[in-house]
């Protein structure tokens, strides 16, 4: 487990981007995946927004994905088997680099074909609590035609992401302009923020 988080905080040192390819474990990731599957079945999954609780906006011109927000009050297996992982890279990640994390959140995501979220930041103007974004991918045999790639801009350095099952993304909330680019494919992923409160 280490590795996956070595190679999470290294290639972020390197390029602004931690890219781990098996952060997730095939079968925690396909348990994941058959408990969203489960979830958007029986119409659980809500309308995603841009913003926070205390200002909200709908718009699918901008954001066209449904979410089901985790909660350890679910008591799920699986999403507590993923809890227990974000902790200890959390501990790993304060401990090596000081970073200050004191608490995280995470939402199941679902983009349906033709879905997107266009370019956006992830921190709150109104709240900073949102240190760094992580995005953990459910995607068995995603193929290049599948579209679906995160999309993030940097200077000179754009760099597109394939949502391959496994594959875990880490970046700064407040520092890279990224998309979701129109997926072709039904794509599902956990997204989420590790927090200073």
């Amino acid at each position: 487990m280490e590795n996956s988080f070595e190679a999470l905080i290294t290639t972020y040192i390197d390029n602004k981007v931690g890219i781990s390819e098996n952060f997730l474990s095939d079968e925690l990731a396909n348990n994941l995946k058959q408990n969203l599957l489960a979830l958007n079945q029986q119409d659980l999954l809500i309308t995603a927004g841009t913003g926070n609780s205390e200002v909200i906006a709908y718009d699918s011109a901008v954001r066209s994905d449904s979410i089901y927000w985790l909660d350890k009050k679910n008591n799920n297996a699986f999403e507590n088997q993923f809890f227990e992982q974000i902790e200890a890279f959390i501990s790993y990640l304060n401990e090596s680099c000081y970073t200050g994390i004191t608490g995280y959140e995470f939402h199941y995501s679902l983009y349906e074909k033709g879905d997107f979220y266009l370019q956006h930041y992830d921190q709150f103007q109104n709240n900073p609590s949102r240190k760094y974004s992580m995005i953990s991918y459910l995607n068995s045999n995603w193929q290049p035609a599948d579209g679906g790639e995160l999309l993030i801009h940097q200077d000179n350095n754009n760099q597109k992401i394939a949502p391959t099952q496994g594959k875990t993304v880490f970046f700064k909330s407040d520092e890279l302009l990224h998309e979701v680019l129109v997926t072709q494919n039904t794509r599902m992923s956990i997204t989420g923020w590790l927090k200073c409160d």
